[in-house]
């Protein structure tokens, strides 16, 4: 069929057509799906894993998490940080005002804007402390970031710490060995450890992209970038004072399990696939 999405009245025809039932009306189905697992209207997205360092670089991740590193419990004067840059934050300014929420209606966010520009918002947490560390930036790219590093890494308790790990994902900002060597060279008691490649969930720093998303972003109604700074600001020191660590409960067994189970599914996959081939 071609049909990427089905509605009820569309299933209910279709089961009609194909005699599976004799009739069946378009609510019967959609009470049904609405009882049911199966949801037609719903998908997901995955990827395959294909960092071959896969394992060995998430395990590294999380056991930071933990707390030890290279098979040794971190010491009270080192740190782990989360860092990332939330890229292209527009200040779309509204053609006509918003309107708040009254009795029985939504807010309503005008859809025609002019643009107003646009930053980056970067920004690193500290898993232990539950702190975030922000600035935004015209762009991204290796200086802003390094300004970033530099925020954090000139303040206590960081500039003399032992050592502050700095979990980083694979953007072009801060990937590969140059970039940990960058990174040494400034600050020779930072330590940056990369996330494997398409994995950056493993970074607890998206965890407060998301509510930056949800509860600073959108809806988008701004007049200006001054706007956006202030509210991200704003919205920072609101958490900085009432946050509480994450409760990060994925381990090292539970990533195991979880290659696990991609083993048996790319080989459950590759063994289909051969038996169609044959065929």
């Amino acid at each position: 069929m071609p049909l990427a999405r089905w509605s009820c009245p569309e299933l209910a025809r279709e089961a009609v057509a194909r005699g599976i039932a004799a009739l069946v009306s378009a609510s019967t189905v959609r009470r049904w799906l609405v009882q049911d697992a199966l949801k037609p209207w719903q998908h997901r997205s995955w990827i395959f894993i294909t960092d071959p360092g896969f394992r060995p670089k998430a395990a590294h991740v999380l056991d930071l998490y933990a707390r030890t590193w290279q098979g040794e419990h971190l010491s009270d004067d080192e740190y782990v940080i989360s860092a990332d840059e939330k890229t292209s934050i527009q200040a779309c300014c509204r053609c006509h005002r918003t309107l708040a929420p009254g009795k029985a209606r939504a807010m309503r966010v005008n859809h025609s804007y002019g643009r107003g520009g646009a930053l980056a918002y970067l920004a690193a947490y500290d898993v232990r402390r539950a702190q975030v560390f922000g600035r935004t930036e015209a762009r991204t790219g290796i200086v802003p970031f390094m300004n970033l590093v530099t925020q954090v890494m000139s303040t206590e308790p960081y500039a003399s710490a032992k050592r502050v790990f700095w979990i980083v994902d694979n953007g072009s900002s801060h990937r590969g060995q140059k970039a940990a060597a960058r990174l040494a060279a400034a600050f020779p008691n930072a330590v940056m450890v990369h996330t494997p490649v398409h994995a950056s969930w493993l970074s607890q720093i998206e965890i407060y992209f998301s509510s930056v998303q949800r509860k600073v972003v959108s809806p988008n109604d701004f007049p200006d970038l001054t706007e956006v700074r202030n509210r991200l600001r704003a919205f920072e020191d609101r958490y900085n004072a009432t946050a509480q660590p994450f409760q990060w409960k994925f381990t090292t067994s539970d990533l195991d399990d979880l290659l696990a189970r991609l083993d048996r599914h790319t080989a459950d996959h590759h063994e289909e696939s051969s038996v169609t081939l044959a065929a």
